[in-house]
């Protein structure tokens, strides 16, 4: 699989600081803070792939890897289907292990909560054969391995206590006493040596999860002291939550059928996380209304309703499907753990539910997309998950909750004629400032036109000279104790050789910058070339491929194809970069929501009602209230600064980018026009101020009534008058007024 690029950053900093602290003695601990849906799971394989692989670290590893409940399991088929390919590591359970111990980069995996049963758990309770964990711990370490422990949603491990009061997840250190515990969660609790944060905002921006969280939408969500509360649904009956969520099924259902996206959009309905006869008369209503009103049963031949509760298990086998019929779950939270189901869009509470306290935990089973290769889709209502609830005083936890969860929806006013303008947006290109697999397959094209297998020598495997002297200059505490014999003989290996062919890599580079991730692509392009030309597989001939390579009757021709393949990627990469894709019919979104950061405007020409600001600019805020004085215009919107949804006009800067103008104004008279308030100063601005004018013009030759500019006041508290320019840069003069016009609204 393709990593995203805040995986492979995470990834590099996991190794960086996880080869750092097992560089130090006793027992270290790494914290991974990464969102529910981002991948936590497959991040941590390649990090322990790439540890099995590291040949900086001298000591042979094993590995734990623990989680709650049937977690374990289900990360064990994950990361063996993700290392199928590359066979770096090995996974088993505990019966599975041979000799008693865990070998050398394999992967135990085994449930946490067992440690606290010592009485009755076969993995820790002694016996006669020796075959209990701390044994096998025992017998593992006597090999001179280090042992690397896993907590998985560690959060849960934190918060757990044995019957003596002590944390579980601490119990679980000392059981181990591994050389380095990496704890991961989307909320930790505890504090490491070392810390690894993956933030939401990169997680959406890649498609991976929804934009956000909407919480009870078309309703009135009043905030007093941080505390939500619902017009109209707080307090309400479970048939008014379930027929908002009905409602919004069916919304998302044809939406889907109208991308072409065959997804069949699920509704959770959590029960109390207890038993109780509270639970039992809540899933009686439940499905009752279900039944009565929706025709939704888990009866044979209508299989629309699914059950997943303790000891109850109906229609659950392809739930996760994104065709299956099931259109509600009725479940438990504590089942649902680690869960993945992304079609699962709706999330229905009750007021009965155990805490009032909204968290990440809570919205994590509706935050995946259904696709998250595709990412996000042109239908906005399609990208968000939506919870409905009639639970009063709701209190949103954690920062990271506040961001994603989102309770303020504006609405698209019902008499908004359609502008139908011609916009532009573009798709996230991560070649620019670093090497992809695309870089391998141009390597091996290139390598193929030079004929390079012909013109090297395979018994030449000399380390170039230039190479030494090169790198002894650029760290030559490195070489420190390398056997250097004579004036060409120079016996190295290991930790060395790697050190020179990273430089040698790194020194060839230019212009791109020498990051680890790109180094790794060039060093991958040169082993699969190898491979797939000569016969040499990376495994077992990797210091005679390195030598072959560094040698000084080879190294230039590897310069060459590299520098060559280096060349014909940034010119696709270019390509990629400056393609726009456009939108013909571009319209002001149909909605808009935000979180509790913003506040509530009264603004009657705002396009969006009801209108949300957070106040960040003086100069939009003086911008806003001249508009909605005016007699002239029928409506105003106020413009995001990124993604399709909003509009925006090409400008060159060196390269094409994209400007998103922060005001859209229709007039009376059927006019439109773009305002962006800045200043009179406009040297930063002067490149898209052409791109905007540009837009103009060429958008009236097609009929369009356009007009505007960058926007400016002619005194510091916005009290003087507003003028706007509209001409070519080339005209603009520093500190003049000249060629800027009077804005008369």
């Amino acid at each position: 699989m393709q990593l995203k690029d805040y995986q492979e950053i995470a990834i590099d900093d996991l190794l960086a600081k996880a080869k750092k602290l097992l560089g130090y003695s006793g027992n270290k601990k790494l914290v991974f803070k990464a969102p529910t849906g981002s991948g936590k799971t497959i991040m941590m394989a390649e990090l322990l792939k790439k540890l099995s692989e590291d040949r900086e670290i001298k000591q042979e590893l094993s590995f734990i890897w623990t989680a709650p409940r049937h977690l374990h399991t289900q990360s064990k088929n994950k990361l063996e289907i993700y290392l199928e390919t590359s066979q770096a590591l090995f996974c088993s359970f505990f019966e599975d292990l041979d000799d008693r111990k865990i070998q050398v980069n394999e992967i135990l995996f085994f449930n946490w909560e067992s440690i606290n049963k010592k009485n009755k758990n076969t993995i820790v309770r002694e016996n006669e054969q020796d075959f209990y964990l701390s044994k096998v711990l025992e017998r593992t370490k006597e090999e001179g391995r280090k042992i690397i422990l896993i907590i998985d949603e560690s959060h849960f491990a934190a918060g757990a206590k044995d019957n003596k009061g002590k944390q579980a997840a601490n119990k679980l250190r000392e059981e181990i006493n591994a050389d380095l515990t990496i704890e991961m969660s989307a909320t930790p609790l505890l504090t490491g040596d070392e810390t690894v944060n993956v933030h939401l905002e990169d997680v959406k921006k890649e498609g991976m999860i929804k934009k956000a969280v909407i919480l009870n939408e078309d309703f009135t969500n009043i905030i007093n002291k941080n505390k939500i509360t619902t017009q109209k649904l707080s307090g309400g009956t479970e048939e008014m939550v379930i027929d908002a969520a009905m409602k919004k099924s069916q919304e998302l259902l044809k939406a889907f059928q109208k991308e072409k996206v065959n997804n069949n959009p699920l509704i959770l309905i959590q029960l109390p996380d207890r038993k109780s006869s509270i639970e039992d008369r809540i899933r009686e209503r439940v499905e009752k209304i279900l039944k009565s009103k929706y025709k939704i049963t888990t009866e044979k031949g209508n299989n629309k309703l699914a059950i997943w509760l303790s000891g109850e298990h109906v229609n659950k086998e392809a739930v996760e499907r994104p065709d299956s019929q099931v259109e509600v779950l009725i479940f438990k939270q504590a089942i649902a753990l680690g869960w993945d189901c992304p079609r699962a869009q709706i999330l229905v509470l009750f007021r009965e539910w155990h805490s009032q306290v909204f968290s990440i935990q809570t919205v994590g089973r509706i935050m995946r997309m259904p696709d998250p290769d595709f990412g996000h889709y042109q239908d906005e209502v399609l990208n968000y998950g939506y919870v409905y609830t009639n639970l009063s005083n709701i209190e949103i936890h954690e920062d990271i909750a506040k961001d994603y969860i989102v309770i303020q929806t504006s609405k698209r006013r019902v008499n908004y004629k359609q502008i139908n303008l011609l916009s532009y947006y573009s798709k996230r290109h991560r070649e620019k400032t670093r090497l992809t697999p695309l870089f391998i397959r141009i390597f091996l094209k290139q390598a193929k036109s030079y004929n390079l297998s012909k013109k090297i020598n395979l018994q030449a495997k000399k380390i170039n000279q230039k190479i030494i002297g090169d790198y002894k200059a650029e760290d030559i505490d490195i070489l420190a104790g390398t056997k250097i014999v004579g004036d060409k003989k120079i016996e190295i290996g290991g930790l060395e050789l790697q050190k020179i062919f990273d430089y040698f890599v790194r020194d060839n580079l230019t212009p791109l910058y020498p990051e680890d991730r790109s180094i790794d692509k060039v060093k991958e392009s040169i082993y699969n070339f190898f491979e797939t030309e000569l016969n040499k597989a990376y495994k077992n001939h990797w210091e005679e491929i390195v030598k072959i390579t560094l040698d000084e009757a080879n190294i230039q021709h590897f310069v060459i194809v590299i520098k060559k393949s280096i060349e014909i990627y940034l010119e696709e990469v270019t390509k990629k970069q400056s393609e726009l894709i456009k939108v013909s019919g571009w319209n002001i979104p149909p909605s808009l929501s935000f979180n509790q950061n913003y506040k509530q405007e009264n603004y009657s020409l705002s396009i969006m009602q009801p209108f949300y600001s957070d106040d960040r600019w003086k100069s939009e805020k003086a911008f806003i209230k001249l508009l909605n004085q005016s007699k002239k215009i029928n409506w105003w919107f106020k413009n995001g600064d990124q993604d399709k949804i909003f509009f925006a006009v090409p400008y060159t800067n060196g390269e094409l980018k994209l400007f998103y103008i922060d005001f859209i104004v229709q007039f009376k008279n059927g006019t439109i026009g773009f305002f962006d308030p800045h200043g009179t100063y406009l040297a930063d601005f002067k490149t898209k101020s052409d791109g905007l004018q540009n837009y103009i013009k060429e958008q009236t030759k097609n009929g369009k009534k356009l007009f505007g500019g960058i926007v400016a006041n002619t005194q510091k508290d916005y009290k003087g008058r507003w003028l706007y320019f509209d001409q070519e840069s080339k005209k603009y003069k520093q500190n003049s007024l000249d060629g800027w016009k009077d804005l008369i609204l």
